[in-house]
């Protein structure tokens, strides 16, 4: 994952917070690094903290971090880790993605975590390359980037690029990186610091089991439940459902009934739309196009459920959250 130095040298790694970043993904990783260095009585990891203009840089839950530097003041990195978190889709700076690139082509390697593979795909920087994503963006990162190779992993490392969906998942790439670099008795002593039981493999799932998620242990309704996930752009019936779990389509809505006080229907259309809420904050597709890939037959239709659902209708969601990315442009994104 990190760029291999000589001799004894410590691994420096440079951290870019983007306006928002996650705090938990960024503290992760950090700490992992930081811990690695206390167990073993070496220092294994130095870091640094840039901003683009060296300023601090206000994360998601409100908090400034103070930057060391900013981007002009490193012409030459080993390893460079940018943070994002809320509303990296939307980010737009010319003066970072070139910084960025020039990074990348003089060597560094180059990731990012939680949202920041947003960040690195504007910079061009993931073509030709496995990547991740949170999960909550992963679907509107694969519609508007349909020519990378988009993993739902909680990590991926492919040559001189990695990237990391994000909180706690920060520490188990970081913990990963030690245990390839100094050994897993190193490792196992950082995750016993974290009180982190094992150290996860990328390939590891993103979200809770089903039955941890929803609290549920029934077979059959969480067998189901995961049929309707699977099946969001092309829905399925309730008869469909019940064939492909082996029942009956009213032992199917009394079980739904039973556990989670809904009917399967109002529960699938439910799934539905909050995967097009997730389209229409997170991509700029057309709300017709939104329709027809969460199961809809006419944006009308769509439309009707979602205002029903929601109190808005989809062009309102749209405009309100316009109003506020204009809002956080003029504010946080300079170019």
């Amino acid at each position: 994952m990190f760029r291999k130095v000589s001799g004894e040298r410590p691994d420096r790694v440079s951290f870019l917070l983007i306006p928002n970043f996650s705090m938990s993904a960024f503290t992760a990783m950090l700490e992992a690094m930081r811990l690695a260095n206390y167990t073993s009585g070496r220092t294994l990891y130095e870091w640094e903290v840039l901003s683009r203009d060296g300023d601090a840089v206000e994360a998601s839950n409100g908090v400034q971090v103070i930057a060391d530097k900013g981007i002009a003041d490193v012409p030459h990195l080993d390893n460079v880790v940018v943070c994002s978190g809320i509303g990296a889709q939307l980010y737009q700076d010319n003066v970072v993605f070139g910084w960025l690139r020039r990074w990348a082509r003089e060597g560094a390697h180059v990731g990012g975590l939680c949202t920041a593979a947003h960040v690195l795909a504007h910079a061009g920087l993931l073509k030709g390359y496995r990547c991740t994503i949170h999960w909550e963006n992963l679907e509107g990162f694969r519609e508007q980037h349909p020519e990378l190779d988009v993993q739902a992993e909680l990590f991926e490392v492919d040559r001189d690029r990695f990237t990391c969906a994000g909180g706690i998942a920060a520490a188990d790439m970081m913990l990963t990186e030690v245990a390839r670099r100094h050994g897993d008795e190193i490792a196992s002593a950082v995750s016993e610091q974290f009180m982190h039981e094992r150290i996860r493999e990328g390939h590891d799932n993103q979200r809770l089991p089903l039955q941890a998620r929803l609290r549920i242990s029934h077979p059959k309704l969480i067998q189901a439940i995961a049929e309707m996930e699977s099946y969001v752009e092309e829905a399925l019936s309730r008869e469909e459902i019940a064939d492909r779990v082996g029942l009956s389509r009213r032992q199917l809505e009394r079980l739904f009934r039973r556990y989670l006080n809904t009917s399967p229907a109002r529960y699938y259309l439910r799934l539905r739309l909050e995967r097009a809420r997730l389209l229409l904050t997170q991509t700029t597709m057309p709300v017709t196009e939104i329709a027809f890939a969460c199961g809809f037959t006419s944006a009308s239709h769509f439309s009707k459920c979602y205002r029903d659902m929601f109190g808005r209708t989809p062009r309102d969601q749209r405009r309100t959250d316009d109003g506020a990315e204009q809002c956080a442009d003029s504010v946080a994104i300079g170019q």
